[in-house]
């Protein structure tokens, strides 16, 4: 059997029907502005940008954090980035490869914590 790494990713409303529409199998593409695509190695930081980002900062003001696998060997090409603390680690994943990345999710994508806006 496949090794897998699991891995985390903030979402937003939008982001999250196009997930579900794919069965909880896919994230959608990037749009034309979005050249990278970022899922995050720890379930902390996920919650930080679903809370802080999505939730607060976003049109719509809900953020969910989802949970899914990938086959370790395919992550290797891509270096880990650390941005800002050792807590904030992250693959840059480039929008062109997106749907490769895609067919190496082992699982569904699941949605593990919903932050909504503190108004």
């Amino acid at each position: 059997m496949d090794e897998t790494t699991e891995l985390f990713r903030a979402v937003g409303s939008k982001e999250l029907e196009s997930i579900r529409a794919s069965g909880n199998s896919a994230f959608p593409p990037r749009l034309p502005e979005q050249h990278i695509f970022y899922p995050v190695l720890n379930e902390d930081y996920a919650i930080q940008m679903a809370r802080d980002w999505n939730a607060e900062g976003a049109p719509g003001g809900v953020g969910y954090v989802t949970r899914f696998r990938v086959r370790t060997e395919y992550l290797k090409k891509y270096p880990v980035q650390t941005v800002g603390s050792a807590d904030h680690q992250e693959y840059w994943i480039p929008a062109d490869d997106l749907e490769e990345f895609n067919h190496n999710i082992v699982g569904p994508i699941e949605v593990i914590r919903e932050y909504r806006r503190n108004d």
